[in-house]
């Protein structure tokens, strides 16, 4: 009996360990140790993904309150707009890379935001959206096949060699790349610095609210600090007058090189020589959490949600689509 007993305890200790290395919040930080390794990781919600072979934001269980559903004529099933996440590998660490930027990488928000996104657009403007969604690496082939791609927290983000010439050619015949929800001049750095690798003769510009991209849809007349959103948590802070970060909406905990380096929102842009924009980055800004989390709390929904993610993102969308 004490035989069979410890052989009970070293199979429990045995598994206890196994599910220690593979839980969400782990050391692995998301699944993945900085790419390396297993291709398994999690979702914010728990769930399992592949990397190998997810292919769409609908094949993944919501983690928040749910996602719409919607279908469109068959006869038109490929004239869509398709929300097209970019699946990327973060950088190790070191003296450059921010310590706080994402544990998750390129699953963060995934596939709420992707889906309430494209539900959205087809609500507001003219335009049919994929009900589905696509994930693709940037070597993959059919990268081609989409005008328009996103990358969320590419504060860390690591351009690996083979990606470097699909993504000039992409975007040097006609795509675009939205980066959204890095904070601070360290993450942009690192971001810039990638970016740079694939275009060398381009430089970022900070887009004033002057220009036609804040006012083609939705005419937004607000300073560019009020269209910031951060993250849930800190967004529902600032808006509660007992809270020491009322009315603070960058997020204010991010390591950086001076204090409130965070604090102003820009978005950025590079232009090809017709003035086409190739790469667009909304910096200081978790847009993604506003298009997410709309539905699990009113005060955020109105306040960041309807005023801010959704009505920047509809005119980024349908400003890049029709230029």
């Amino acid at each position: 009996m004490k035989s069979a007993g410890m052989i009970l305890l070293i199979l429990v200790i045995a598994l206890g360990v196994g599910l220690a290395q593979r839980r969400p919040g782990g050391s692995r930080g998301g699944g993945r140790d900085l790419g390396q390794g297993s291709h398994i990781v999690w979702t914010e919600g728990g769930d399992l993904v592949d990397e190998d072979t997810v292919r769409t934001a609908r094949e993944i269980a919501s983690h928040c309150t749910g996602t719409p559903t919607w279908t469109n004529d068959p006869a038109f099933s490929r004239d869509v707009f398709t929300f097209v996440r970019v699946l990327y590998t973060r950088a190790p660490q070191g003296p450059d890379i921010s310590w706080t930027a994402s544990r998750w990488g390129w699953i963060t928000d995934f596939p709420d935001s992707d889906l309430n996104l494209s539900f959205r657009l087809q609500q507001v403007t003219s335009m049919k959206t994929d009900p589905e969604g696509r994930v693709l690496r940037l070597t993959d082939p059919a990268l081609f096949d989409y005008p328009w791609i996103y990358m969320v927290e590419p504060g860390r983000l690591r351009l690996r060699d083979e990606e470097i010439e699909p993504l000039r050619n992409y975007l040097r015949n006609g795509g675009v790349l939205w980066a959204d929800d890095f904070w601070g001049q360290k993450q942009w750095d690192s971001f810039a610095r990638g970016i740079k690798r694939v275009l060398p003769e381009s430089d970022f510009v900070d887009l004033e609210m002057t220009n036609q991209i804040f006012h083609c849809v939705f005419d937004i007349k607000v300073p560019m600090n009020k269209l910031q959103t951060p993250n849930i948590r800190q967004a529902k802070d600032s808006l509660d007058p007992g809270s020491w970060r009322f009315g603070v909406t960058w997020e204010d905990y991010h390591d950086d090189y001076v204090p409130d380096g965070a604090k102003d929102m820009h978005v950025r842009a590079i232009f090809d020589e017709k003035g086409r924009i190739m790469v667009i980055a909304t910096h200081n800004c978790d847009n993604g959490d506003g298009w997410e989390r709309e539905g699990e709390d009113d005060g955020f929904f109105h306040e960041f949600s309807e005023k801010r993610a959704y009505p920047l993102a509809v005119n980024v969308i349908f400003y890049l689509m029709t230029h």
